[in-house]
């Protein structure tokens, strides 16, 4: 008699089971929701955004380079042969190419997820290394018009920096008068705010040399 209860009680808890399983496997599955963000968490991410827009923009790089040998070329901003003058406009102008240039270059991830760096051209990407890449794929990062815009936009930053740089002031204007410095003050100035309200304006998708790909 022990063992047919047991048997019996068994059965009772699959087929009380088997009646379960259907209503847990039915059950709606709520999707937790995103909290709401507050005013000032999306001011906050607004801005972060800007400012990552403007770092890939602005001519960072090589403005840091210019700083390091700015003094050396100028010799602090004396310039007394012409050889340093000449060497002073060399630096400028391949600081500006510098910049002109790395505003065309961009950067993807390969089948290996290893990034590639290349630069934009009108038919597509050029990659540095030789890569070989799918016609459809390079498509996607071929020149346009707002690349010339972002590259004119960088030279003018460098320009507004070089500007401010006292050693370059002294080497080719070493007596300005004092509308000159009043220019020499305020132009800079308004050509920085300028192409920063510009550059957010226009924010470039292109992911150059220095500015690494995320993981997704």
């Amino acid at each position: 008699m022990a063992a047919i209860a047991n048997t019996q009680n068994q059965e009772t808890r699959v087929a009380v089971g088997e009646q379960l399983q259907p209503l847990l496997e039915n059950a709606p599955t709520t999707s937790p929701t995103a909290p709401s963000k507050t005013p000032a968490q999306k001011a906050i991410r607004k801005t972060f955004k800007i400012s990552a827009h403007l770092a890939n923009l602005l001519p960072t790089g090589t403005v840091l380079a210019f700083q390091i040998l700015s003094p050396v070329f100028t010799h602090q901003g004396q310039c007394h042969t012409t050889t340093s003058k000449f060497m002073s406009l060399c630096l400028l102008g391949v600081c500006c190419f510098s910049c002109f240039l790395l505003c065309f270059s961009d950067s993807f991830r390969d089948g290996k997820g290893k990034v590639r760096h290349g630069l934009a051209t009108f038919r597509g990407l050029w990659v540095i290394d030789g890569l070989p890449v799918d016609a459809e794929e390079a498509a996607k990062y071929r020149l346009r018009l707002v690349d010339f815009f972002h590259a004119f936009m960088s030279v003018q930053v460098f320009a507004a920096v070089a500007l401010f740089d006292q050693n370059v002031v002294k080497c080719f204007y070493p007596t300005p008068s004092d509308k000159a410095k009043d220019l020499l003050v305020a132009l800079p100035i308004g050509i920085g705010v300028a192409c920063s309200l510009l550059f957010v304006a226009f924010p470039s998708k292109r992911h150059g040399i220095g500015f690494p790909l995320t993981r997704h």
